[in-house]
């Protein structure tokens, strides 16, 4: 739909210019067996980016990389809070080349630089956005170089009336998910993280939506092994629906967000009967939400929203 659709608006760029960017889209299929969204041109990407930096303008047609474009001229910017070197974040290697040099497209000690796009590509010695320009070299406010992981508990139960019975919108029963508001944007989300080094992903979704849908960093030690019961009670299982890059605002051309994402869902609504949502960490809210195709979310999440709804039967 995506491919048809932006080929359609380019069609007066010429036929070339239409056959670069489904060379683009297609080089980066995902590996066999991983599930992912559709590929889509990212637009998040290319916004204005946090505090107010420019980007340079990149229009649709000159995302792609296999696009010749000798006028790209990108914003080069990285947060002062990331060159003071904190222990999340790599080294500026543009200006001072570390002693042990980073091993990209591989696992890096405990630093995963692999992607779930495949092997990308390793450009004037940095990694290259595998989905395009973006208007912007550094790494801006991520840490990594390359792919930078996270993952994303999408958390669903069905939306129930007061006599306990599904509520229903075009026929279909109405789900609801419990997204967090962020502090940073103010924006709506999935209540997911940031995947630390040498960590497996069960365990930061685990950890994540402890933190910020529940509040586990300020519970007493009591509080917190309840919180981790129920936490492990609700995460057993899981429907893993996409790993892949998302289009995130904090991108550049050379580091980038990826994640993967599970849906943990409660069909009877039990398992959420004893839980107590209590914003924590960076959230500034915390609610149940209904699932619809009107939600504003950040970056990529209403994509992974929809693949929920598709997966349940949902309305949408």
């Amino acid at each position: 739909e995506f491919l048809s659709s932006y080929t359609r608006r380019m069609s007066k760029k010429g036929v070339a210019s239409n056959l670069l960017l489904l060379s683009h889209l297609f080089s980066r299929l995902p590996p066999s067996g991983i599930q992912m969204a559709s590929v889509r041109l990212h637009t998040k990407a290319r916004q204005e980016y946090r505090g107010g930096v420019k980007r340079f303008h990149v229009p649709d047609d000159k995302v792609p990389w296999l696009v010749d474009w000798p006028e790209y001229q990108p914003v080069d910017y990285t947060a002062p809070s990331v060159l003071k070197g904190p222990v999340w974040a790599d080294p500026d290697i543009r200006t001072t080349p570390p002693e042990k040099p980073l091993k990209f497209n591989s696992l890096d000690g405990k630093v995963d630089r692999q992607s779930h796009m495949g092997d990308y590509v390793i450009a004037g010695g940095v990694p290259r956005n595998p989905a395009g320009r973006t208007g912007m070299v550094g790494r801006g406010l991520l840490g990594r170089w390359g792919p930078n992981h996270a993952a994303d508990p999408i958390v669903t139960r069905w939306k129930r009336d007061a006599a306990g019975s599904k509520v229903m919108r075009e026929g279909k029963p109405v789900l609801e998910f419990v997204a967090i508001k962020r502090t940073d944007t103010g924006d709506w989300a999935i209540p997911g993280g940031m995947v630390d080094p040498g960590e497996a992903v069960s365990r930061t979704l685990k950890r994540e939506f402890g933190e910020e849908a529940m509040n586990s960093l300020e519970a007493s030690e009591a509080e917190k092994k309840e919180i981790e019961k129920h936490i492990n009670q609700l995460f057993e299982g899981g429907t893993k629906l996409y790993a892949g890059y998302v289009d995130d605002p904090r991108n550049t051309d050379n580091s980038w967000m990826e994640t993967v994402a599970f849906n943990f869902h409660d069909d009877t609504g039990e398992a959420f009967s004893k839980v107590q949502l209590c914003a924590g960490d960076d959230a500034g809210a915390v609610a149940w939400t209904d699932i619809c195709s009107d939600l504003h979310l950040y970056a990529s999440h209403i994509h992974f929203i929809q693949e929920v709804a598709k997966l349940r039967n949902a309305a949408w």
